[in-house]
């Protein structure tokens, strides 16, 4: 059975099955290293812990009567700080924080600070370049639950000679104060985090989750944090129990999210899985994601980050991930004004979200706000009601409903004006849709560029009573139930070979569509 090795590291390594099969393979195989069995799976996407660091390697998996070898060398190690060595106890009830934050702070470059087991109690803690987190399986990193415990980040500061300012902090796409995340990156490149341990932002036992949209004291903070950061992979861990966004990266550039466990209770609010915002070449691979918002919401802020601080997302691959509960499997926007290109999602499970494919922006994200080439291939949605939307009238922000963004008559195009220009998904098997297969709606002065549907094939849920429900959100919009495909304001618009199975309608409505290509559409029982 062939495989690659996608990431190497000091103590662990990261291998992706060579398969079409979509997140998992069907099959379970064995893994050998050195000939001795280290586990079995059928996940298409695996890592290996406990490794020693400057070894040399050889990995081998076996199944469906074949076997494929690889050998590789761990990177190389300066040293290994154990946290109980600086005072840590780890028994969960002291606090550990400054024992923690104290190897961070003394630990080399290359050298590895690592957690054996137990359950650290911490305020938040601050990363520093050229070092690895390692936290072994069984160890606990988790949060103060009383927030006084948390340093406050200023948003922008403006420089000394007044000729720039500098950004420390960001919520929901502006630069505003928040309480510092458990864990922080600023301006670190070549960290890694590593090991099969969990990290838990301990919302539920603090007071986090209470009045969320009421700013108190400041902004609710992360999980992790990480602002201006290059080089930077998380790896086999497990995040949970976050105060909001769970995993921010934040105008960064070349990091790896691989085999991580994302979970989140469905009832709290804003946890989004993982936030690349503004950040380039980011590659998540291997991810179970359930959470209470956005499995993955891809950004790039407000209009003034756009307009000062101008940075698009751009270069994301999703791949082979599982993505389940919360509003969105992968959600591009609405805090996009920088824009967003070039995202690939391909070979996952969305599971039970409510929408698979989400894109949304409004009036007022600006006209560096474009969200392009953005392509969906190989998924299989599992009782996702709604798995296409694009809304470009998202009532979004405190003049979210004002005529200004809502306004369903062409506005003039102006410096305000945002713009989706081309989105293809492709062979992508919807089972369970309830309400609308694809729900497309842009703007009358600046329609959707084009989109592709292709190799579709869907099939709605009969079997219980579903409340009819608005598919995006946007004032003035009728709920739906067991529609098809709707389409309004779209320049180009592409169906070949969609097979829809007990909609309540039997054809597309397409309004102010302007070129038309359908091509084996089909509609049974």
């Amino acid at each position: 059975m062939k495989f690659s090795i996608v990431a190497i590291f000091n103590r662990s390594v990261t291998l992706e099955m060579e398969t079409d099969a979509v997140y998992e393979m069907g099959n379970e195989y064995s893994v050998y290293l050195d000939e001795a069995f280290r586990l079995a799976s059928d996940k298409n996407v695996i890592s290996l812990s406990g490794l020693q660091p400057d070894r040399e390697y050889t990995v081998s998996v076996r199944g469906c009567g074949r076997e494929h070898r690889r050998s590789f060398r761990t990177n190389k190690e300066s040293v290994l700080l154990n946290v109980k060595s600086f005072g840590a106890l780890g028994d969960k009830t002291s606090s550990d924080t400054a024992a923690i934050q104290a190897a961070f702070s003394v630990c080399p470059a290359g050298g590895t600070v690592y957690f054996p087991k137990g359950t650290y109690l911490s305020g938040p803690l601050f990363l520093k370049s050229h070092i690895t987190l390692y936290l072994e399986e069984g160890a606990l990193l988790l949060g103060e639950a009383d927030r006084k415990r948390y340093p406050v980040l200023p948003g922008m500061v403006p420089s000394t000679d007044e000729l720039g300012e500098y950004d420390f902090s960001s919520w929901e796409g502006n630069p505003l104060d928040t309480y510092a995340s458990l864990i922080t990156g600023m301006d670190c490149s070549h960290v890694d985090i590593i090991g099969g341990g969990s990290i838990d932002g301990n919302a539920g036992e603090g007071d986090w989750w209470e009045n969320h949209k009421i700013k108190r004291g400041s902004w609710r903070p992360k999980t992790v944090f990480l602002c201006r950061c290059r080089n930077v992979r998380i790896q086999n861990i497990t995040i949970q129990n976050s105060p909001s966004w769970t995993l921010h990266p934040y105008y960064c550039d070349d990091l790896e999210f691989l085999n991580l466990t994302v979970r989140n209770p469905d009832d709290s609010p804003n946890t989004d899985g993982i936030d690349p915002e503004s950040c380039r070449n980011v590659r998540i691979l291997g991810c179970r994601i359930s959470v209470g918002d956005d499995c993955i919401a891809i950004k790039s802020g407000k209009y003034y980050m756009s307009l000062y601080h101008h940075k698009p997302s751009e270069n994301i691959l999703v791949r082979n991930c599982l993505l389940e509960r919360g509003h969105g499997s992968v959600t591009v926007g609405s805090e996009a004004a920088g824009g967003v290109y070039n995202v690939l999602v391909e070979r996952c499970v969305f599971d039970g979200t409510d929408r698979g494919l989400r894109i949304k922006t409004r009036r007022g994200r600006g006209q560096r706000s474009v969200l392009d080439e953005i392509r969906f291939t190989d998924i299989a949605m599992r009782n996702v009601p709604m798995p296409f939307t694009v809304n470009m009238f998202y009532f979004c922000d405190p003049d979210g409903h004002s005529l200004r963004v809502q306004d369903q008559n062409p506005r003039a195009v102006d410096v305000s004006t945002p713009r989706i220009g081309k989105i293809e998904a492709r062979r992508i098997s919807c089972c369970g849709v309830r309400i609308c297969l694809a729900c497309f709606y842009g703007l009358p002065e600046m329609p959707v560029e084009e989109i592709k549907l292709c190799d579709i094939h869907a099939e709605f849920s009969l079997q219980e009573e579903v409340t009819p429900l608005c598919p995006i959100l946007m004032d003035d919009f009728p709920a739906m139930l067991r529609k098809s495909i709707f389409a309004k304001n779209v320049a180009r618009l592409e169906l070949e070979n969609i097979t829809v199975i007990g909609s309540a309608d039997e054809e597309p409505e397409l309004l102010e569509v302007g070129d038309i290509r359908m091509d084996e559409v089909k509609y049974e029982g």
